[in-house]
C-alpha cells in the first residue's frame, strides 16, 4: 500500500511553470518524476526577501509507489508523514424538528451555514435586509457616482453582505477541514481552484457578486429559500426557547436561528439590547486607510521589472511594534477605495481590489485596536457609539455629502492642516475633502499611528510613505460586540435555539473565519436535529 508523505519548504524560482513541480519533488525524494503517483499542492506563498530571486515556497503532499522506502525518506529533512483530517460531517441527529432552521443575513457566515444546512436536506430559509446582487450592484454604482444613500442596499446590505464588495480575501490564521470545506466551496461556485493552497488567495471584487448568486442558486436548487428585503426585528421567545422571529415582512415560526447580521447592523444590536438579548463589549480596531502608488510598492517588493509581469501588482503586510501596535489591514493590490457606511449622515472608510489588480494606486488599513475600557462607558454599546461620533463627524466635516476625508501623510505626521482647496490623487469616486484627519480619530489612535508610520517607513528604507495620503476614519475592521454563546452547542446561554455567528456576533474576522463559522453552528444543528419531513 502506497504511503502520503509531506513535503515543506520546496523551492523554486518565480520563473518556473508550477507544472514543473513534479520533476522538482521527484528530485527531493530521489525518484523518477514517473514513480510519483499523486501530487498535491497544501500550501503556496511567495519569498520576496531578495528582489534579485524571488521564490515560491511550496508545502505539497505526494502519494509514493510501493517500491519507495518511506522510512529512509521519512528521516530526511522538510519530510513527513502526511494524514489529512477528516471533515466532521456528522449523521443528522435524533431530535425532530418542527421547522425549518433560519438564517437572519446572507454574508459569509449566513452563506455558508445555509449551504452546508441545504445540502444536508434541511431547507433553510435565508432572510436578508438588502437585495439580491442584480439590484445591489446598480444601487452602488449610483451612489458612487454622486446618488443618494440608500441605507437598506449599499456597500454593507445586500446579497453576500459586506464580504460581497469587501475585496474577497480569503486569508485566514487558522487552518484543517473545516477551511479546505470552506475553500472547496468558494471553487465550487466560481472561484480559481488554487484558492485552495494560495498563501494569499483572493477573489477579486468583480467576481464575488457572481459567487455570491452561484451560493444562492445551489441552495435554492436544493430545497432552501431566500427573502430579500425582509429585515429582522426581533425574536419570539418563550420560557428560554426561540419560537419564531418577527421580521418586516410578518412572523417567521422556527425554533432554530442563525444570527450572522454582520459587524454593521447596528440597529439590530439596539433591538436586541432592549430585548434582553445578552451584548458584551468587545476589542475593535480602527484607523486609517493609506492610498500610495502601486509602482512604488512593486520597486521595493520585486527589485526588477520582469517580475511584476510574471506576479501582478505586490502586496505587503507591516507590522509597528510600540505601546498600541500598528499594522496593515486588508491591503488592497492595484485596489480602489470605497465608503462602508451602513447609516444616512456618516462616512468610513474601506478598501478593495478587482482580481487582476489593475488600478495605479494601491490601498490598505492603518489600525490599530482599541480595548472596551477605552470606549468611554461599559455600556454594551458602548463601542458602536464610539463609531458613530467619529463616522458623523468625518460626515459633516467633509461637506455632508459623503466626501472621504483625506490628508498627505506628510501633513499628518506633522499635524499640519491642509488648505481646503488641496486637490488630492485617489480612487474614491465621490471625491475628496482636504482635512486634519486627526479631527475624526480618537487621540490615542492618531499618536499610534503618527508613532508607527515612520516605522514602517524606515522598513522600507524611506519609501512606503512617498507620495502616500491618508483617508479615514476606518472604524469597521472587527466588531465592537459580542453575543456570548455556549462552546459546545454554539447557542446563546439561556436561549435555546439561538447561535450567534461570524464577525456580527464577535466570533470572525475576516471572510474565511466567518464562513467557518456559520458552517460549525449550522452543524450543531445538524447534529442534535433531524430535518423536517
Amino acid at each position: 500500500m502506497s504511503q502520503t508523505v509531506r513535503i515543506t519548504n520546496l523551492r523554486q524560482r518565480v520563473e518556473e511553470p508550477e507544472s514543473s513541480l513534479l520533476k522538482t519533488a521527484a528530485r527531493k525524494l530521489k525518484l523518477k518524476p514517473d514513480d510519483v503517483q499523486r501530487l498535491r499542492i497544501l500550501r503556496k506563498s511567495l519569498d520576496a526577501r531578495k528582489t534579485d530571486r524571488l521564490e515560491f515556497v511550496y508545502s505539497i503532499a505526494v502519494d509514493l509507489p510501493e517500491s519507495a522506502n518511506a522510512e529512509k525518506l521519512l528521516a530526511r529533512s522538510n519530510i513527513d508523514s502526511h494524514t489529512t483530517k477528516p471533515f466532521d460531517d456528522p449523521q443528522p441527529g435524533p431530535a425532530p424538528m418542527s421547522d425549518r432552521p433560519v438564517v437572519i443575513g446572507s454574508g459569509p457566515a449566513g452563506l455558508l451555514a445555509g449551504y452546508f444546512l441545504a445540502e444536508r436536506g434541511y431547507r433553510p430559509l435565508i432572510i436578508e435586509r438588502g437585495q439580491p446582487v442584480k439590484e445591489r450592484v446598480p444601487a452602488i454604482r449610483r451612489f458612487d457616482r454622486g446618488g443618494d444613500f440608500e441605507g437598506e442596499n449599499n456597500y454593507l446590505f445586500g446579497e453576500g453582505g459586506a464580504g460581497c464588495f469587501s475585496d474577497g480575501k480569503l486569508t485566514c490564521r487558522i487552518t484543517g477541514p473545516d477551511v479546505d470545506w470552506v475553500l472547496d466551496r468558494f471553487v465550487e461556485c466560481g472561484g480559481r481552484e488554487s484558492l485552495v493552497y494560495e498563501h494569499r488567495p483572493h477573489l477579486g471584487s468583480n467576481k464575488l457578486p457572481m459567487i455570491c448568486r452561484n451560493f444562492r442558486r445551489h441552495i435554492e436548487r436544493l430545497g432552501g429559500e431566500y427573502k430579500f428585503g425582509c429585515r429582522f426585528e426581533g425574536f419570539d421567545i418563550a420560557d428560554g426557547v426561540v419560537r419564531g422571529i418577527n421580521t418586516s415582512s410578518g412572523a417567521i415560526a422556527t425554533q432554530h436561528v442563525i444570527l450572522a447580521i454582520g459587524h454593521s447592523a447596528r440597529d439590530t444590536y439596539e433591538q436586541m439590547h432592549a430585548s434582553g438579548i445578552p451584548l458584551e463589549p468587545k476589542a475593535f480596531q480602527l484607523g486609517v486607510r493609506i492610498e500610495h502608488p502601486q509602482a512604488n510598492i512593486n520597486k521595493f517588493k520585486y527589485g526588477k521589472p520582469g517580475y511584476l509581469d510574471l506576479l501582478g501588482a505586490a502586496d505587503y503586510s507591516l507590522v509597528a511594534k510600540g505601546d498600541r501596535d500598528l499594522f496593515s489591514f486588508c491591503m488592497c493590490a492595484g485596489g480602489i477605495v470605497m465608503p462602508s457606511i451602513s447609516e444616512p449622515g456618516m462616512f468610513c472608510s474601506n478598501g478593495m481590489s478587482n482580481s487582476r489588480h489593475d488600478s495605479p494606486l494601491a490601498n490598505s488599513g492603518m489600525v490599530v485596536t482599541l480595548q472596551p475600557e477605552e470606549f468611554g462607558s461599559k455600556h454594551p454599546l458602548a463601542g458602536v457609539e464610539l463609531q458613530r461620533k467619529f463616522e458623523r463627524l468625518a460626515f459633516e466635516l467633509a461637506g455632508s455629502d459623503y466626501k472621504a476625508p483625506i490628508q498627505s501623510v506628510t501633513d499628518f505626521l506633522k499635524d499640519r492642516t491642509p488648505n481646503a482647496d488641496r486637490v488630492y490623487e485617489s480612487t474614491y469616486e465621490r471625491g475628496t475633502a482636504a482635512l486634519n484627519l486627526a479631527q475624526v480619530l480618537p487621540h490615542s489612535v492618531t499618536r499610534a499611528i503618527r508613532l508607527g508610520l515612520p516605522i514602517m517607513d524606515k522598513k522600507w528604507r524611506g519609501q512606503f510613505l512617498k507620495d502616500a495620503n491618508l483617508i479615514g476614519p476606518e472604524m469597521r475592521g472587527s466588531s465592537p460586540i459580542r453575543i456570548p454563546r455556549d462552546r459546545e452547542s454554539f447557542q446563546c446561554p439561556g436561549i435555546a435555539g439561538l447561535y450567534p455567528a461570524g464577525e456580527g456576533a464577535g466570533y470572525a474576522g475576516g471572510i474565511v473565519t466567518a464562513a467557518v463559522d456559520g458552517l460549525r453552528c449550522a452543524r450543531a444543528i445538524t447534529r442534535a436535529f433531524a430535518p423536517v419531513s
